[in-house]
């Protein structure tokens, strides 16, 4: 026979639940909002009132914006640099922390030292940049690519995780004929695969919400990435960024529901993916914290 605790709801409990509900309904009502009015019709929409549900039901917004050169270019850049961002991101952070788990290669201790330092101490915006504009990367999607190939705390993770994993798989490779090169592709990163999942969703994720970078390194309009335009038509309320493409017609569009359409494509596929991998992000904080 097994028996079910039931607790009794204190007084305290009530009180809780409720605000954690009002919590949730405050944060869920902004996103309402954006997916409502960018689904109304642009002839029937209101400025300044609230839509829960939308009025006329149109695509005619995201059909705008989905035909305008500035938005589609915006679209590829960041395709492009979450695509070769993340790839990049996996080799270097992979084999870097591979090889500072061999404790016989030569400077291993002054590299790793050179990664916790960049842990605690950062150069800041202006020598970056400095160093970025002497290297001949600005107004390229390189210089988002390039200054961000790996981080100190990601090294120091999967290094962590390799640390974990048993030598004797690695000496019996060796013994097969394998040289570091093919232990490391045969036996290390197959036995990596939950961290390689992981880190590839954080670095894609990253790299499709970089912003700031973006802002101080590309100059050139027509290479935006999508957030970058998304600022510029939602904080700077500035049509011509968007308005390069559509008939007459389309030019009538209200530019509220422009801008809501625009922040729906903007983060629809991080909301459609998150749901789906969040158990990955979760055990990303695990990773490497545990070895035996």
């Amino acid at each position: 026979m097994s028996f079910v605790h039931k607790k009794n709801l204190t007084l305290f409990d009530y009180v809780n639940y409720t605000l954690l509900l009002i919590i949730s309904l405050t944060s869920i009502f902004p996103f309402i909002y954006v997916f409502s009015v960018s689904l109304t019709d642009p002839a029937t929409y209101i400025p300044f009132k609230f839509y829960l549900f939308p009025q006329d039901f149109s695509l005619a917004s995201y059909k705008y914006i989905l035909s305008t050169n500035s938005f589609m270019n915006s679209l590829k850049s960041t395709m492009f640099v979450t695509v070769v961002g993340t790839a990049l991101n996996l080799v270097f952070t992979f084999t870097l922390a591979y090889a500072l788990t061999k404790k016989h290669v030569i400077g291993r201790n002054f590299m790793l030292g050179c990664v916790i330092f960049t842990l605690l101490f950062n150069a800041g915006i202006v020598p970056n940049y400095l160093l970025v504009k002497e290297l001949g990367l600005l107004n390229s999607y390189w210089a988002l690519i390039l200054s961000s190939l790996t981080n100190a705390w990601t090294l120091i993770v999967v290094k962590s995780f390799m640390d974990a994993l048993p030598e004797e798989l690695e000496d019996a490779a060796r013994i097969d004929g394998c040289n570091d090169l093919m232990v490391f592709l045969r036996i290390v990163l197959p036995l990596s695969m939950p961290a390689i999942a992981t880190f590839t969703l954080f670095f894609a994720v990253s790299h499709w919400n970089t912003y700031f970078n973006a802002l101080i390194y590309l100059t050139d309009a027509k290479k935006w990435t999508l957030q970058v335009l998304v600022k510029t038509l939602v904080i700077d309320s500035e049509s011509s960024g968007i308005a390069a493409a559509g008939s007459a017609e389309d030019k009538m569009i209200p530019q509220e529901t422009i801008r809501m359409a625009a922040v729906v494509v903007a983060m629809l596929p991080i909301l459609i993916v998150y749901p789906f991998l969040q158990k990955y992000f979760a055990k990303g904080v695990m990773l490497g914290s545990i070895k035996g």
